[in-house]
């Protein structure tokens, strides 16, 4: 097993470990709930067991993973409570952001809504060579596009929690949109952007909760099913 004694070296690919982790379980290559034994990540990637652990710690942080009491790490599981409050937090702040920005957002704030919205419509939600789940390009169309609506409301520090909530939602969003095939996400930001732009504060803010809403209760769809099957 490689030697990683410089802590350049094991910062290196400590890195390399993380975004190949990262990687798998946002492509599916992972299950709901499936461990992540460090043991076995060190083998098959030929690093020690301790850069494993800090790229698994990072992907705690990150949301992407769980660590449980005694039982090492695992993907998130469909029931997990993270799903419900992240979803909680998510319609608690985004809303109040969304209505700050269309009450302070310039024209130049206008436009670049249209111009992200446009790129979203404009970017295959799926390739081939990318697995089940979304591509990466919507994956940043779709991030960049929610983050252009907020951004309005000018203030950072709330810009800075969206960002941090955005990516420990990452998981979810995907294995929401494996689970509802047939939601029509392209009409929701279609009427998102609409209101937004109409300056129709309540309508744009009841239309994101409303979104942010059904994501997370795809998960819980899935989490009651699998109960009803054990």
């Amino acid at each position: 097993m490689t030697q990683t004694a410089d802590p350049s070296t094991k910062q290196m690919l400590s890195e390399r470990i993380h975004a190949r982790l990262q990687e798998a379980i946002m492509k599916g290559e992972y299950a709901p709930g499936e461990a992540l034994k460090p043991q076995e990540l060190a083998q098959q990637h030929q690093v020690s067991l301790a850069v494993v652990r800090e790229a698994l710690v990072r992907l705690v942080g990150e949301g992407i993973a769980v660590r449980l009491p005694n039982r090492g790490f695992a993907v998130p599981d469909f029931s997990d409570r993270r799903w419900q409050e992240l979803a909680e937090a998510r319609r608690t702040i985004e809303p109040v952001m969304l209505r700050l920005a269309i009450e302070r957002g310039d024209l130049d704030w206008e436009a670049r809504v249209r111009a992200a919205h446009h790129r979203l419509v404009r970017t295959p939600v799926y390739v081939p060579e990318e697995g089940e789940y979304y591509s990466s390009a919507w994956s940043e169309a779709h991030r960049v596009f929610h983050r252009t609506l907020l951004d309005g409301c000018g203030n950072s520090v709330l810009l800075d929690t969206f960002d941090r909530l955005w990516t420990a939602s990452e998981l979810a969003r995907r294995w929401s949109a494996q689970r509802t095939p047939d939601r029509d996400g392209a009409a929701e930001h279609r009427r998102l952007e609409e209101a937004a732009l109409a300056r129709d504060t309540d309508t744009a803010a009841e239309v994101l909760a409303q979104h942010l809403t059904l994501t997370v209760a795809a998960l819980t769809c899935a989490s009651d099913e699998v109960r009803r099957r054990s």
